[in-house]
């Protein structure tokens, strides 16, 4: 009687794991009998990939800059070519260059000569100094061309002649007789400079 009990008890409990679908094993993790179909797939969990890393802002900008750390961003960038309505460091023309080197640095400039010509204030030439920008007559009448000063009479800017953003000597004579102004951006705290609407002796340049 005792011997037939426990031959029911395993029928049932057999037949129990066959109608979950189950192919019951020796012990765990032991290989699935030959033949056998519909085991249930063991799940694994596996930790999740960690989120991708968010690259940093290479347009962000450097805030607040020196007019030293101005220089050193505008030269980090000789070499750069030429290209007409260029503003960034695939290709700058001028006024894009010089826009585009302050902006790393909190000062937001206007994108065409003409209208950085009416940034900050008016200096004399014999006042110029490094982070200074030198205007020059060369395209148009008035002021077309913008650079910006470094020391020892040399300046740093994008033109369109030999294509690549260069340092050269503002008083060589091919841009001295073509100077038409100088500006300073910042005040002798390094605060930006008011920008007045007119200068006395400016010169209006062709739109």
């Amino acid at each position: 009687m005792v011997i037939r009990a426990l031959v029911l008890l395993l029928a049932v409990t057999s037949g129990a794991c066959a109608a979950r679908g189950g192919v019951p094993r020796p012990f765990p993790g032991a290989a699935i009998p030959p033949g056998a179909s519909g085991a249930p797939v063991e799940r694994v969990d596996t930790p999740a990939a960690p989120p991708a890393e968010t690259p940093a802002d290479a347009d962000a900008p450097v805030v607040p800059g020196t007019l030293g750390e101005v220089l050193r961003t505008a030269l980090e960038f000789l070499g750069v070519p030429y290209r007409n309505g260029g503003s960034d460091p695939s290709g700058f023309d001028c006024s894009g260059f010089v826009q585009w080197v302050f902006g790393r640095h909190g000062t937001a400039l206007p994108r065409e000569v003409r209208d950085q010509y009416q940034a900050g204030r008016r200096i004399d030439l014999d006042e110029v100094k490094a982070g200074d920008l030198l205007f020059f007559q060369t395209v148009s009448r008035g002021a077309s061309h913008v650079g910006i000063a470094l020391d020892a009479g040399r300046f740093v800017h994008a033109p369109s002649s030999r294509g690549v953003v260069r340092v050269e000597p503002y008083t060589a004579s091919y841009w001295a007789r073509r100077f038409v102004g100088a500006r300073r951006l910042t005040d002798a705290g390094g605060a930006p400079a008011p920008t007045p609407a007119v200068f006395p002796g400016s010169l209006r340049s062709a739109r």
